[in-house]
């Protein structure tokens, strides 16, 4: 990432993931600056990483990109706080529920903003990240949004703010249902005899196969399940149980309860 400086306000996991990852991609440390009200958690990001522990008002003097990784409920303070800088930076928000209109009406019509979803596996490099900039961003400022989430997985543009509820639905939920599924089949191994470390082991690893497989193909999932499914075999019958419990709409109707809760979020939000 090419910035000249870049600064974090908020310290918490997300940001925190955000710095290593520049960090291990060639960002400089002495170039990252971070702000947080938690001094203890403030230092300690800073002294592990070498970066600048400093102050939001001169992040906002002196940096030409700002990621917004605060609470939603201190978003608005600490954009007003922001919009008195002299600068005019390019700001990210990893903020979930808080639009692009309430940030512009926060930090000011003008400015460049960069509405982004992470999901938490950024926390270990291998984030899924939706973005998506206002008018005022230019094509400079894109790249650097995404090289910056490029640092903690994957990022890619969607086509309208709305589209980012879907992204929350998909990849920013995403990581409990697998969760979910990977404590179920866990569990189930164990009550059926496996030793808990072993399940554990078995199911993870498994997980990881399935998706580096499925990521290093060209093949589409359905094939790849197809593959795995000999006709008559043990597969075939969980596969069948699966369909039969209505696997398929379970999942259908969880994600759009998760994009619809999305959009009450950001309702709810707008109304405070």
């Amino acid at each position: 990432m090419q910035a000249n400086s870049i600064g974090f306000i908020g310290a918490g996991n997300m940001a925190g993931s955000l710095v290593r990852g520049l960090i291990a991609k060639g960002t400089p440390a002495n170039t990252i600056h971070i702000a947080d009200i938690d001094s203890d958690k403030l230092a300690e990001l800073a002294a592990e990483c070498g970066i600048q522990a400093t102050s939001s008002e001169q992040i906002a003097s002196h940096c030409e990109v700002i990621v917004l990784a605060v609470k939603p409920q201190v978003m608005e303070s600490v954009c007003r706080a922001l919009n008195h800088g002299p600068q005019n930076p390019l700001f990210v928000s990893v903020a979930a529920g808080i639009t692009l209109p309430q940030l512009g009406n926060w930090l000011g019509e003008a400015a460049a903003i960069v509405r982004c979803m992470p999901n938490t596996p950024a926390l270990v490099g291998q984030g899924a990240s939706g973005l998506y900039a206002n008018d005022n961003v230019s094509d400079h400022q894109r790249t650097t949004a995404q090289q910056l989430l490029d640092a903690v997985g994957l990022s890619a543009w969607v086509d309208s703010e709305a589209d980012l509820d879907l992204v929350t639905a998909v990849s920013g939920s995403g990581p409990a249902y697998f969760f979910l599924f990977m404590e179920a089949m866990q569990n189930t191994a164990q009550e059926m005899g496996l030793p808990a470390d072993l399940a554990r082991k078995l199911v993870l690893q498994t997980a990881s196969g399935a998706s580096a497989l499925a990521q290093d193909s060209d093949v589409a999932l359905d094939e790849l399940r197809r593959r795995v499914t000999s006709p008559g075999g043990t597969t075939e019958r969980a596969i069948n149980t699966f369909e039969a419990g209505h696997l398929r709409q379970l999942v259908e109707a969880s994600l759009h309860a998760a994009r619809d809760r999305s959009i009450e979020l950001a309702q709810e939000s707008d109304k405070d």
